[in-house]
């Protein structure tokens, strides 16, 4: 079903970073009659719920409860933008589903590009403390209409693959609802339409979708919502060889979004298939960033080891983009991790201030 989904980016938003106030302009220009408040961040910013659709089917969504998860919103942004170029395949999810959409649920860590709220809060660990403005916006939401479904979009990090080699483009989850992992009935219909989106992408995507771990946490929001009744779907964006600006994720992020709405439509509750859920390849944690090899320390004593690299992305004031940081992250054998770029640095003297690259510090050291 893919192939029929024609994609195209919304050149609106060309950067990985999107800002609260260029996306809230966007939906008063674009979707003004469609778009309400339905509750304030801790800092007092609108959060949007988008509502299209007439069918019977209602599907609830959110992006960035993770204020750097930025993909989540690419991906609807870029969903709406390319159903209106395709009113065929827009009306027959419209027809069918009633899609309620939550714009950056934390618009407060999107505008400063942090995982956290405002008050420094995982809105996915609030669900029964609701310390968080949001989390208390969104649990209004959930009562306000019975859902048949939920999407809850996140991003993953770089480290994750398939098989030790490809990365883990997109992974997804069917959520637990207790720790013994129970296979209930809203799991089952969660499950069946992860496999048709992985069955219409594995074509297009070879070997890069995933499954991501269904370790029950007992105060995440997609678990609780599945201990409710209510079948939902984690997508996890992650890495693309070459692509940290996730220009490719997001495109895949796309067309990944509407299989899952083609697919519920076709479901329609159906548990179809659910049992091929277990053949997606798990989520494997592999890789780093950067990897140097050999590197031979300036110490009394002969020194060789790996030091492992990941970027940390980090928002400047004033910057329409996000930067790329690179941190030392592990240092000593690392040979049970790859990296996406090796550098062999046999022969190559070690050129920094320090003896040792500190872990957690920003990389200081060169290569002569």
């Amino acid at each position: 079903m893919a192939k029929e989904f024609i994609y195209e980016s919304c050149v609106d938003f060309p950067h990985r970073y999107i800002s609260p106030k260029n996306l809230f302009s966007w939906l008063q220009r674009n979707y003004s009659d469609y778009i309400t408040i339905v509750g304030n961040s801790e800092n007092g910013q609108p959060i949007y719920m988008l509502s299209l659709g007439k069918g019977l089917i209602k599907v609830l969504g959110w992006s960035q409860m993770h204020g750097n998860e930025a993909n989540s919103t690419h991906a609807m942004v870029d969903l709406l933008f390319n159903l209106k170029n395709q009113p065929v395949l827009a009306a027959n999810i419209f027809d069918s589903l009633q899609l309620d959409f939550i714009f950056m649920l934390n618009p407060d860590g999107a505008e400063k590009w942090t995982r956290l709220n405002a008050k420094e809060i995982d809105i996915n660990r609030d669900f029964h403390q609701e310390r968080s403005a949001e989390m208390k916006v969104f649990k209004k939401v959930v009562a306000a209409k019975k859902y048949d479904y939920a999407l809850n979009l996140h991003e993953q990090r770089t480290i994750f693959t398939t098989d030790k080699f490809y990365p883990a483009t997109l992974s997804f989850l069917a959520p637990s609802q207790d720790y013994e992992r129970t296979i209930t009935a809203q799991r089952r219909q969660s499950m069946a339409v992860i496999v048709k989106i992985f069955e219409n992408l594995k074509e297009l995507l070879p070997n890069r979708i995933a499954r991501y771990s269904d370790e029950f946490y007992p105060h995440s929001l997609g678990d609780n919502l599945m201990k409710a009744g209510i079948p939902n779907i984690l997508f996890e964006g992650g890495h693309y060889e070459d692509d940290y600006f996730r220009k490719a994720t997001r495109k895949f992020y796309t067309i990944a979004l509407y299989e899952a709405l083609a697919a519920i439509t076709e479901l329609r509750g159906s548990e179809e298939n659910w049992e091929k859920y277990e053949q997606i390849p798990p989520n494997k944690e592999s890789h780093y960033d950067v990897i140097y090899r050999h590197v031979k320390l300036n110490t009394d004593y002969e020194c060789i080891l790996d030091v492992a690299v990941q970027y940390r992305e980090v928002k400047r004031e004033g910057s329409e983009e996000i930067e790329f940081v690179p941190i030392v992250t592990e240092v000593g054998n690392v040979s049970t991790r790859k990296g996406w770029r090796e550098i062999d640095c046999t022969g190559k003297k070690f050129v920094s201030q320090t003896a040792f690259p500190k872990v957690d510090e920003e990389v200081n050291f060169s290569f002569e």
